[in-house]
């Protein structure tokens, strides 16, 4: 069971999967009138209330220093408080189908990062995955652009901004991992912080915490703090596990989720060209993979 854990193609699937439901659930909050400050916050506290129990029970609670704090900190501001914000705040102007396909920009964005602080890399079948997922992706972003109901291009450049904030956090947490830290403890911490941060952002803007918004998509609220709760501690372990360009490539898989999520449940409608641009970037998805096995 722990070399499942712990097998990198394994928690690229399952994470990517799951995140990959946040567009759709997304969509319905924002529907029901949930506002995106809100809805990131219930994803950062459903992380650290499902943690809890399971870190007091192996007395791994204790407060962060030094490194950590530094690491919670940093994590939680660009890795959780920007691009859950952001990414909430741009779905219901451009539909929760192409701000999942974003997603799919992020490992591009995270390559080149990567190689600025010479990071390990994929092989030449992982960079070609990569090539494939940005290609299809743009293909999207294109279609997606150009028809007679498009949104304005502010939010097609705002949802541009998600991949870049999410490769800034993936190199991040590669590179101020803090030594013996746990994926289950640095996932808690970090949640914490953000989840606190968007609680106090929420007070002072609107002078008191609208968790009535919460009534208008109870089922919704509870389906995305329990996707949250199982998503993200996997996510800190693939973080671990497979490195920084392997960890943005969840993008493709969460794309591929969201943009099937969002047409079968919600009834978005995409054009012929927007699902050739998605068979695209399940071919890079297949390639990464491919790659991975080869590594192992």
């Amino acid at each position: 069971m722990s070399g499942v854990i712990q097998n990198p193609v394994f928690l690229l699937l399952i994470t990517g999967t799951l995140i990959g439901f946040n567009f759709p659930l997304g969509k319905i909050a924002s529907d029901a009138g949930v506002s995106p400050m809100v809805w990131a916050m219930i994803i950062s506290l459903s992380v650290s209330a499902m943690l809890l129990p399971y870190l007091a029970a192996k007395r791994r609670l204790s407060a962060p220093r030094g490194r950590t704090a530094r690491y919670v900190v940093v994590s939680g501001l660009i890795s959780f408080v920007a691009p859950n914000v952001l990414l909430f705040s741009v779905i219901p102007h451009v539909g929760s189908g192409f701000t999942g396909l974003m997603f799919a920009l992020s490992p591009v964005f995270t390559l080149s990062l990567a190689g600025m602080y010479r990071l390990k890399g994929p092989n030449r079948i992982g960079i070609f995955g990569i090539a494939l997922g940005l290609a299809g992706a743009a293909v999207v972003a294109v279609t997606r652009g150009a028809g007679p109901e498009a949104p304005p291009i502010i939010w097609i450049v705002s949802a541009l901004l998600i991949p870049l904030a999410l490769a800034c956090g993936n190199v991040y947490r590669t590179l101020d991992w803090p030594d013996d830290a746990s994926p289950d403890s640095l996932a808690f911490w970090s949640h914490s912080f953000s989840g606190v941060i968007i609680l106090l952002l929420l007070v002072f803007t609107n002078g008191t915490l609208p968790l009535n918004e919460l009534m208008h998509a109870p089922w919704a609220a509870l389906a995305q703090g329990l996707v949250a709760g199982v998503a993200f501690p996997v996510f800190f372990r693939l973080q671990r596990y497979g490195g920084p360009v392997l960890l943005s490539q969840i993008g493709y898989v969460a794309a591929a989720i969201g943009l099937i999520a969002a047409t079968v449940f919600l009834g978005e409608s995409y054009s012929f060209m927007t699902w050739i641009g998605a068979t695209v970037i399940a071919v890079g998805i297949a390639a990464t993979v491919l790659s991975q096995i080869m590594d192992i």
